[in-house]
């Protein structure tokens, strides 16, 4: 599935830079509209190629992956990391205590 994904990716930037670079290397010298009728093509299609080769299918099993981060309980907005829900640096997890109500200086 990776590889499908990934491939998608390079197929859709390649198009993009064929119709950017053809769009200014001769399509200008017949039609300007249509250059710039390619270019605008070719520049809503990079962030199309980024969401089809980040998307997750269904047959992803992203849930059970080793290592894989639990969610927050509902309207905890603390980032989850290790054990307990500690992010392991001292000065952050003081700071979301002191937010969350934790712990009273």
């Amino acid at each position: 599935m990776y590889r499908r994904r990934r491939r998608a990716y390079f197929v859709l930037m390649g198009v993009c830079l064929v119709l950017f670079v053809s769009a200014w290397a001769f399509v200008r010298l017949w039609s300007m509209p249509a250059a710039i009728a390619m270019c605008v093509v070719a520049m809503v299609i990079p962030p199309v190629a980024a969401m089809v080769g980040n998307r997750k299918g269904p047959e992803d099993r992203w849930w059970d992956e080793p290592g894989a981060r639990r969610e927050p309980p509902a309207g905890d907005a603390r980032p989850t990391g290790k054990a307990g829900g500690a992010t392991g640096d001292p000065e952050s997890d003081a700071w979301w205590d002191e937010l969350d109500g934790r712990k009273r200086r």
